[in-house]
């Protein structure tokens, strides 16, 4: 397997934004913040020709604190931190015999992921319309080639730069609060990564009290503009020239005005040089208003 790169989706889909009103920065002072962990176990991953294919099992397993907090009524700080990364193959037995194949026994690989630190500013911020735009720093602190064959990675090992504007708006779906939002993101690649082109959508709907219910689509796309060999041969959540189309959809459940509980699922329904299953996720935050 070659040298990988960072699939955003891993990011994203352990981030719940204040979900109340379209408003993606916080207040100076106020805060958000998430303990989550994140599963996937992969047994297909879609080729370079878009074809869903098999391989031998393999599981990510991160857990994660994100952290948003206003530094003035404009300006947020935000992290990201995998603290705990976790890579890991099964056993291959034979089909016949039913005998573990020789060298193929499974493994693992532990150490930290890589860790996004972002600045986001607040353009417009009105009842009708938040636009914010944000640039988002991407540390290569994980493991990019561990394991007997240097396959298992908890990061891509480069450094990267992701520009993103967000545009959202508060309305009601009958009279149910709710909010929608878009995104488009430039995010630059270094070691002779692929610069790519990222973008999606959610919907949120609080259905009751304390209930929300948030979709997301996302997407990346490669430039094909690197120098690596994209090709892997197990598929990868790390491969240069990933490219995919993701669905998702989380419940976060507020217990109190301030702490709550989320879930998540999430799948690619299409993509390449990427897993072809769907993710979980589960997680405990502290909302400070």
């Amino acid at each position: 397997m070659t040298t990988k790169n960072k699939l955003i989706l891993i990011a994203v889909l352990s981030i719940l934004s204040n979900p109340v009103f379209a408003q993606w920065t916080l207040e100076k002072g106020k805060g958000y913040y998430k303990l989550s962990a994140w599963y996937l176990e992969a047994d297909s991953h879609f080729t370079s020709s878009g074809d869903r294919a098999p391989n031998t099992t393999r599981t990510q397993f991160n857990t994660n604190i994100y952290a948003e907090y206003g530094i003035s009524d404009r300006f947020d700080i935000v992290a990201f931190v995998p603290f705990f990364a976790r890579t890991t193959e099964n056993d291959v037995f034979s089909g016949t015999t039913g005998e573990l194949l020789e060298g193929q026994q499974g493994e693992g690989v532990n150490s930290i992921g890589d860790i996004d630190l972002s600045l986001r500013y607040g353009l417009v911020q009105n009842d009708i319309i938040a636009w914010s735009v944000s640039l988002l720093l991407g540390l290569p602190t994980g493991e990019s080639a561990g394991g007997s064959d240097n396959s298992f990675q908890n990061g891509d090992g480069e450094f990267n730069q992701l520009l993103r504007s967000d545009v959202g708006k508060s309305f009601r779906i009958g009279r149910l609060p709710s909010y929608g939002k878009l995104y488009v993101g430039y995010n630059n690649r270094t070691e002779n990564f692929s610069d790519e082109f990222r973008f999606g959508a959610e919907l949120g709907t609080k259905i009751i009290k304390k209930l929300w219910l948030i979709g997301r689509l996302d997407g990346v796309q490669s430039l094909q503009n690197g120098s690596l060999n994209p090709a892997t041969s197990q598929g990868s959540i790390f491969a240069n020239n990933i490219e995919f189309t993701s669905l998702g959809l989380e419940a976060a459940y507020y217990i109190t005005k301030k702490i709550g509980v989320s879930a998540n699922f999430a799948s690619a329904v299409g993509g390449r040089l990427v897993y072809a299953d769907p993710s979980f996720s589960v997680g405990v935050f502290l909302d400070v208003k």
